[in-house]
């Protein structure tokens, strides 16, 4: 199995694509550029299974009804986000970029963590709250790659100024959650490099005292 990053929509957001041999993939944050998306999809000949979203903040989500309606297949979200992708007030479109930027209401909520399936894929899902109320990692055992979305960056966090946004529980969600995966995990971010849980440890002047 192997991993596509790939910048889309307004902010460039990183979204990702794994896909296996026989050519399954999942899409997780499709933040826009629905043609660049779907080119590349076609171009390796995947066929897509599901849509997982690390959370429903605007450059996150631009193409998801793009990719559920061509492809047909569900979207995920965490439940405490159900409500967001509709609304533009929610999901900060309207806030940060003076327009609307909306998808349908997710397919399947996500409640607790635990292991998702998604054949031929299997995820653990680590609830990640902070940067918002819903934020999830998805962490691939497999690749030994966690999707983290906008909780962990090289050398960065979330930011937590938004609305829902906690700062000590996004400190919290990142010491008991993704520093407990294996040091030599990739990180995969909602914005720039991706890094290794253990640079993070070692590096990350917001989790070791160097700030």
């Amino acid at each position: 199995m192997q991993w596509k990053q790939l910048p889309l929509g307004p902010l460039q957001t990183n979204g990702y694509v794994l896909f296996d041999d026989a050519k399954h993939a999942v899409i997780f944050d499709p933040g826009g550029d629905a043609e660049k998306l779907q080119a590349f999809l076609d171009d390796e000949g995947l066929t897509p299974q599901a849509v997982l979203l690390t959370h429903a903040h605007f450059d996150h989500i631009g193409a998801v009804d793009a990719v559920r309606k061509t492809y047909n297949v569900p979207v995920y979200l965490h439940e405490d986000e159900a409500g967001w992708l509709p609304e533009p007030s929610k999901n900060g479109s309207s806030l940060f970029i003076g327009q609307s930027i909306t998808a349908k209401e997710a397919d399947s909520f996500i409640t607790t963590d635990g292991l998702l399936d998604i054949d031929p894929f299997s995820f653990k899902v680590l609830l990640t709250p902070g940067h918002s109320p819903g934020s999830v990692s998805f962490y691939h055992e497999k690749t030994a790659t966690v999707f983290a979305g906008d909780t962990l960056f090289q050398e960065g966090i979330g930011r937590t100024d938004l609305p829902g946004g906690d700062h000590q529980q996004l400190l919290d969600s990142i010491h008991h959650q993704l520093l407990e995966l294996p040091e030599e995990t990739t990180v995969a971010p909602g914005h720039g490099p991706t890094t290794t849980i253990g640079v993070e440890m070692d590096r990350n002047p917001f989790l070791n005292g160097l700030s």
